[in-house]
């Protein structure tokens, strides 16, 4: 699967919900947000045609978002149902870890193989404020579980405002030296300015080499995260969606007046 720019697609990125249990001040605005309904999701069925169609054109590292995945409902026989599309040599999730020393278990036994960890700060009180009410004692408990399943390597996505040098990003980076984790320094990000920067310790933000589509809870397949270009695939038909993406899919990502990262997964 290549686009206009002859650009590999491999990557999937999938958001299985709007929802999340924290409030994280970057992600979610002050006055809150409107949740999509119920109805509005993709079925679980939905997700396992779309993802298989997916592979069968040359996908082969597909990563769960949100929202917070993990609140999804059934959020294990997902996982299960996608690890066992052949093809997929990555299927990795992306959470907060709140909830993940409870389905550390059930989801290494379902098939996934590892997870990206958000932490911003390992001090309780300002991972607090961040997260508007999280319980960072809960995050290192979830961290855990993790590595006693072997969901590894156990990456850590810490935002940062300008440097990794920032004294949250220096301990953070301390943390993950002392546990055997690794750790991804995010510059924070202005969809609507089109701010951004390349992930230092990954690849994300570099746009001559990007592998990825997204879609979204509700069945947008978005070229990028940096455009309102989005594709429906329950309106369009799966094959119909993909093929507009990859056609649509810009160079350089500009700025996107409408995508918002708590519904599009980051």
């Amino acid at each position: 699967m290549y686009d206009k720019f002859n650009r590999k697609i491999n990557y999937l990125r999938v958001s299985v919900t709007d929802r999340c249990n924290l409030r994280c001040v970057y992600c979610m605005p002050p006055e809150g947000i409107d949740l999509v309904k119920h109805k509005e999701v993709l079925r679980f069925n939905e997700i396992e045609e779309t993802v298989k169609f997916a592979v069968d054109n040359g996908i082969d590292k597909i990563r769960i978002t949100g929202g917070e995945p993990l609140i999804r409902k059934g959020i294990v026989n997902l996982v299960e149902i996608i690890a066992k599309i052949k093809g997929i040599k990555d299927l990795a999730m992306t959470t907060n870890a709140i909830f993940l020393e409870k389905f550390a278990k059930p989801l290494a036994e379902a098939g996934l193989h590892r997870v990206n960890i958000s932490l911003d700060s390992i001090d309780e009180n300002k991972y607090r404020e961040i997260t508007q009410g999280g319980d960072i004692n809960l995050v290192f408990k979830g961290i855990e579980a993790a590595k006693k399943e072997g969901l590894t390597p156990v990456k850590i996505n810490c935002v940062i405002k300008k440097s990794a040098n920032e004294p949250d990003a220096k301990a953070v980076k301390e943390y993950c030296d002392k546990n055997g984790l690794s750790v991804r320094y995010i510059h924070e990000m202005n969809l609507g300015t089109g701010e951004f920067e390349i992930v230092e310790g990954g690849t994300g933000g570099n746009c001559k080499i990007c592998n990825r589509l997204r879609i979204t809870a509700t069945g947008d397949i978005l070229p990028c995260l940096f455009s309102d270009e989005k594709f429906n695939i329950r309106k369009m038909g799966i094959k119909q969606a993909f093929k507009l993406a990859l056609e649509n899919k810009p160079e350089n990502g500009c700025f996107a007046k409408n995508n918002k990262f708590y519904n599009i997964g980051g």
